[in-house]
């Protein structure tokens, strides 16, 4: 089997007053992402992941943050189109595994629902997704909530 690995990482700031979106899910809480998209950090990661194990560049490079078709766009949209780019090449998701980085709110209550959503969206099962929660013990930009952090590595097999 011809397998290939590939590895995502993004932050993003941490503002109040704005909606926080990870994993294609809404999380209340009295700070959200800022980005250009929606700021999903997890999807992000995903969609770096992947594309990265496929060999296709990054996220940026076929979702510019100069672009206008990109503000604001939920970034779920980008992570059904990197799928497609990915299956065009000749690639299918073996799996994904994932590391959300924030003080503040607890993720874990929500991972079943993102785990749920992530898989729909990327037409998989809800087993191919793993997704982890940890703080950064108070030190550094996420320790004091100014910024969220996350990690994914995705395995591709060529179909």
């Amino acid at each position: 089997m011809n397998i290939r690995i590939g590895y995502g990482y993004d932050v993003h700031q941490l503002r109040d007053g704005e909606e926080f979106v990870l994993g294609g899910v809404t999380v209340p809480h009295s700070k959200g992402a800022v980005g250009h998209s929606d700021a999903d950090v997890l999807i992000h990661t995903f969609c770096d992941a992947i594309l990265g194990a496929a060999n296709m560049r990054d996220i940026g490079f076929h979702f510019p943050d100069t672009s206008a078709d990109y503000k604001g766009i939920d970034s779920k949209i980008l992570l059904s189109e990197v799928m497609k780019l990915v299956r065009g090449k000749g690639f299918e998701l073996i799996n994904i595994d994932s590391t959300v980085c924030l003080e503040k709110p607890k993720v874990n209550p929500h991972i079943p629902k993102m785990q749920e959503v992530l898989a729909n969206c990327m037409s998989v099962e809800l087993n191919q997704i793993s997704i982890k929660a940890t703080t950064s013990e108070k030190m550094g930009f996420v320790g004091t909530e100014k910024g969220i952090a996350a990690h994914a590595v995705a395995l591709l097999k060529i179909v």
